[in-house]
């Protein structure tokens, strides 16, 4: 089984934790401490938020990005229905997440989209399964 371990570097943690936490997801302490938390998403996906500077220990050369100025990744989150691709968006700007890309419905395919409160976008994509076959 493969897992995929997202790093993320943010201006606050205590926000970013609040954000992670308010959109239904849990956190592993025994990865977090006072410079990352570690955000479970699935048994296979993991993100790790890091302080900015804790981040740039892992970056060998250069700056670190800011996905403030200028969108650096795109996260695309499979969900089950379109009600929670929906109900992810909901929870995402109630947790003071902002809107990014209006909603995507090509029938077989839908998905909303979201920033984090440090500009990490984030995609909620369900594909009806009867397509994919």
């Amino acid at each position: 089984m493969r897992m995929i371990f997202v790093n993320l570097p943010v201006t606050d943690l205590a926000r970013a934790k609040a954000f992670y936490g308010g959109i239904g997801f849990g956190f592993d302490e025994q990865f977090s401490d006072e410079n990352t938390a570690s955000v479970v998403i699935s048994e296979q996906i993991t993100v790790m938020l890091l302080t900015r500077a804790r981040f740039a220990d892992f970056v060998p050369s250069g700056a670190v990005g800011d996905p403030a100025q200028a969108t650096t990744v795109i996260n695309a989150l499979s969900v089950d229905s379109r009600a929670e691709a929906d109900d992810l968006l909901a929870k995402a700007l109630a947790a003071e997440g902002k809107p990014w890309q209006p909603a995507q419905d090509h029938g077989f395919m839908y998905g909303t989209s979201f920033t984090d409160p440090d500009g990490h976008v984030w995609e909620a994509i369900w594909m009806d399964p009867s397509a994919v076959q």
